[in-house]
């Protein structure tokens, strides 16, 4: 009997720290979003807008299809 009042204690707690503590950002989408700074324009696009890609394991994200477009047609001249 003692172990299971042991274990549901420790299952309370789990689940208070995952509802409402640390886990609770991960599980609800509150994770802090990364901002980027688009190479071509220089306008601040969030992690979850814009267009992304991968150019020498780095990524970039560009606010418009169009400024992806001249990143991909001279990609040193904006680096």
């Amino acid at each position: 009997m003692d172990g299971l009042l042991s274990l549901l204690i420790f299952a309370g707690l789990f689940y208070f720290m995952m509802r409402y503590g640390c886990g609770a950002h991960m599980i609800h989408g509150h994770a802090a979003k990364r901002k980027y700074i688009d190479p071509v324009c220089d306008m601040e696009v969030a992690s979850d807008q814009g267009y992304g890609k991968v150019h020498r394991d780095q990524e970039y994200r560009f606010c418009t299809r169009s400024c992806l477009n001249k990143f991909d047609a001279e990609p040193e001249k904006y680096l």
